[in-house]
């Protein structure tokens, strides 16, 4: 009797440790762990969809609503925490490339930065060129 009651407490260890450990990382979004099912998007959602489809958006590929979402993120982590001339490479399903922020400078009282993305997709590498200017709640937005 005494056996089966450390083995249903061993069982109950082993259970438990699992259970602890599901959650999910939103990586380097700030490194908060989520639940699986957290409803919750991005915290860098609202900030790239601020960009208005980026310079990407203008560089005339075709990318799929996945790949331009990482293409995006790519010009957002790059206009807001890059080093001058730093690459922030991404790759998606069916196109790469790699976005690169020059050094920040002021228009009145904005930060802005001019930027470079270059996408290979399908083979054929597309560089398309802009800058972008931080509003006081952290979104970039384009400048045209």
């Amino acid at each position: 009797m005494r056996s089966q009651g450390l083995r249903n407490i061993l069982i109950l260890a082993v259970v438990t440790g699992l259970l602890a450990g599901c959650t999910t990382s939103s990586g380097a979004d700030k490194g908060e762990a989520r639940g699986l099912l957290s409803p919750r998007p991005s915290a860098s959602v609202s900030y790239i969809s601020a960009l208005q489809g980026g310079i990407v958006g203008r560089a005339g590929a075709n990318l799929s609503s996945s790949d331009r979402s990482r293409a995006l993120e790519a010009e957002y982590r790059a206009l807001e925490a890059a080093a001058g001339g730093q690459t922030i490479p991404w790759k998606g399903d069916d196109a790469s490339g790699q976005v690169i922020a020059n050094a920040p400078y002021q228009v009145g009282r904005q930060n802005c930065r001019q930027y470079r993305h270059t996408l290979t997709v399908g083979g054929r590498e597309t560089t398309a060129r802009g800058a972008a200017c931080r509003n006081s709640d952290g979104t970039w937005t384009p400048l045209t």
